[in-house]
């Protein structure tokens, strides 16, 4: 099974002809390409999967998509360890969204 990540794009600069960016992962941040999704603008969230950004999504769905990798934690189908983005960073990508929320007095 194939596993897409959300993650919030905090910087996007070319790399040997390449649109390239970084994502944040609940703190931890991963250099990503972005030939799939060159319009993907610092500050918007975007799906990585083995490193590629290959798809756009807003606030909302990033949110939606936290709440389903929680459901399947907790029905114990997926393994948190170190470096698994999808359950034991996920929490703390949560609550940076509620971070900039809050800074944006949403």
């Amino acid at each position: 099974m194939c596993l897409g990540i959300p993650g919030r794009l905090v910087e996007v600069y070319p790399q040997d002809g390449l649109p390239m960016g970084k994502v944040e992962f609940g703190g931890i941040t991963k250099e990503i390409c972005l030939a799939f999704t060159p319009e993907a603008q610092v500050g918007q969230y975007v799906i990585v999967h083995v490193g590629f950004a290959i798809s756009q999504v807003d606030e909302d769905e990033a949110r939606e998509i936290f709440s389903y990798l929680d459901e399947i934690a907790e029905a114990g189908g997926l393994e948190a360890d170190s470096s698994d983005e999808a359950t034991g960073n996920r929490k703390m990508g949560d609550r940076k969204i509620r971070e900039e929320k809050d800074e944006k007095g949403m």
